[in-house]
């Protein structure tokens, strides 16, 4: 149940045959969002379990949901953006129903990740499913 948008990051990674280029690759989708306004970055909007600072600011209209988010590590940048192409413009009913968790392993990124990071990406999840319920 992916989006158009996080199809195509599983068919990027799928030809990108190094880890390094898939890591550069989910650098270059931090760098490419949206940036998150200052004012945004509060403690209200603050993920607690990240190792780096992370900030998700959903938003729910005409039942359609969508999150901008930032962070202060490139790489915690990058997911935040793949998080976005999961579940950007889904309507806010199907969002608790996506398994974030078996989308991202079609990108490999368990393997590939520190404890560390894995537990913020868990943590970014729980929230923006919260944030839906």
């Amino acid at each position: 149940m992916a989006t158009e948008a996080f199809e195509e990051i599983v068919e990027t990674f799928e030809f990108l045959d190094d880890w390094e280029d898939r890591y550069a690759h989910v650098i270059e989708l931090g760098r490419d969002m949206e940036p998150l306004d200052e004012a945004a970055r509060v403690p209200a909007t603050k993920v607690e379990g990240c190792a780096s600072q992370v900030w998700l600011l959903p938003q729910i209209d005409n039942g359609v949901f969508t999150f901008k988010g930032a962070s202060d590590a490139m790489i915690v940048s990058g997911l935040i953006a793949i998080l976005q192409a999961l579940y950007n413009g889904l309507p806010v009913a199907e969002v608790p129903a996506v398994d974030a968790r078996h989308e991202l392993e079609r990108l490999g990124l368990n393997d590939h990740l520190s404890s560390q990071r894995s537990n913020g990406l868990r943590a970014m999840v729980e929230r923006i499913q919260a944030s839906a319920a």
